[in-house]
């Protein structure tokens, strides 16, 4: 019986420290983040195009959406890219919104 608490017990601590290494922060109960993509003045911003994609992930086990860079520029008609932003906002892992926002001429 102790064998099989101290296996669980492992099995617990690998399964919640298992994104501690982590390309972005992530809070276990609560995300919400915004991440500068690159570097720049964020003043310079202002009048450029903005354009926005988006991801949703539900219960933590489905994920839909396209949050790319890519489709970000697409939807607001940017060639030429300057800055990236990056935003998460994650509660228990139910509800999920990811945003990439492209700013540029």
């Amino acid at each position: 019986m102790r064998s099989l608490f101290v296996c669980a017990s492992i099995v617990g601590a690998a399964l919640m420290l298992g994104g501690c290494a982590t390309s972005q922060p992530v809070g276990w109960a609560v995300t919400q983040v915004k991440l500068p993509q690159a570097l720049g003045d964020g003043a310079a911003k202002q009048g450029m195009k903005k354009g926005v994609s988006e991801c949703k992930s539900y219960l933590a086990m489905v994920a839909v959406g396209d949050a790319s860079i890519e489709a970000a520029a697409k939807n607001g008609g940017i060639t030429k890219i300057q800055f990236v932003d990056w935003d998460a906002n994650n509660i228990l892992g139910v509800i999920g919104t990811y945003t990439c926002t492209v700013y540029g001429e």
